[in-house]
């Protein structure tokens, strides 16, 4: 990935054809709280749970312990100065060590998530053990050689842009970051909450990604609404409703393409609920519920927290491809035209 992705010093200012209001605009009541405002989910902690780690919740000192054996939390390399610091590591040395970052680009968090005063070791609180409860014959394939790798059709398969993932083409950000099941990654964990009577917009730092969530009376009303099946849009059919103090956002229909490539997939069955809660002034309680029988031995839960900050949210600039994708494409319209006239390599 390059490590010409970066943020620019410029605010990024929201326009939706309305204004955007400030916090004190909506009120917060016992039905509809107040999600307004910058915050961020940034944290060491994962989907799942470390291997060797029985407890969802641990103290302090064991949260510190856990985040630094962490890949991601000491990762460094991307530039060699020739005076030992910041070296890029030999290819294959490990996992983290060739992708082209150094500590300047790298944000995920310095501790594992705290949700509601507690440090967690995974965003998933159901079922007990904290991993993903993958039936043994899914119908999606997990272990696919392309799952989470660089390429999404195949190692040595470039003859179209379709070999590259959605976000090195900058389709989507990287990490399930705008989700549903929003989570935080290696970088730009800051997200933009919009909220008006009829509509709330969360727009994520990573990748300009932006859902617009209709605002219902109702469940039933809101899945009376739903839109045609053929759509299949980015992030899927997102309808949501107030209910109890939280912002209730059910979710089907994803789009496939984002789904072969996600870390929370569901198929045409399934559905994804979340709720938003404020549980402190500074602090979101952010909850996703997946449900899919084809694909999940039981529905699951994950649990995690958005914080208030005063940071401003950046525009992220998506270089991603600029010189890889018309590079691969060229060489692959090259091996056509070689075995086409039978020319040697």
């Amino acid at each position: 990935m390059s490590i010409l992705q970066k943020k620019t010093a410029r605010t990024l200012y929201i326009a939706l054809g309305c204004s955007v209001i400030s916090p004190s605009a909506i009120a917060q009541d016992s039905q509809r709280p107040n999600l307004e405002g910058i915050w961020t989910n940034a944290s060491l902690t994962g989907l799942n749970r470390p291997q060797g780690v029985e407890s969802l919740t641990v103290p302090e000192d064991e949260a510190r312990r856990i985040a630094a054996a962490t890949p991601i939390a000491g990762l460094e390399g991307g530039l060699d100065e020739g005076d030992g610091v910041n070296d890029t590591p030999q290819e294959g040395a490990d996992d983290f060590g060739v992708r082209a970052y150094n500590n300047f680009w790298v944000d995920p968090g310095s501790n594992l998530a705290l949700v509601k005063g507690e440090y967690r070791t995974s965003y998933i609180i159901d079922p007990p053990t904290g991993r993903v409860p993958r039936l043994e014959n899914p119908q999606y394939d997990f272990d696919r050689a392309s799952f989470g790798s660089r390429y999404a059709t195949g190692v040595a398969d470039f003859s179209g842009p379709e070999a590259f993932p959605n976000s090195e083409r900058c389709l989507l950000g990287f990490g399930n970051k705008a989700g549903p099941g929003m989570m935080g990654a290696l970088y730009n964990n800051t997200y933009q909450f919009v909220q008006t009577d009829d509509y709330v917009m969360i727009l994520v730092e990573m990748a300009h990604d932006a859902r617009i969530i209709t605002i219902f009376d109702s469940p039933e009303q809101a899945r009376a609404n739903r839109k045609p099946a053929q759509w299949e849009p980015w992030f899927g059919d997102s309808v949501g409703w107030y209910e109890d103090g939280a912002l209730v956002v059910e979710t089907v229909n994803i789009k496939p393409q984002q789904m072969s490539q996600s870390s929370v997939p569901i198929t045409k069955q399934g559905k994804i609920t979340e709720r938003f809660s404020r549980y402190s002034d500074g602090e979101i309680l952010y909850q996703f519920i997946v449900e899919d029988s084809n694909i999940y031995r039981q529905t699951w839960t994950a649990e995690l927290s958005f914080y208030a900050t005063e940071d401003r949210l950046y525009e992220y600039a998506c270089h991603e491809g600029n010189y890889s994708m018309p590079g691969s494409l060229a060489g692959a319209r090259t091996i056509e035209l070689q075995e086409e006239f039978g020319l040697s390599n």
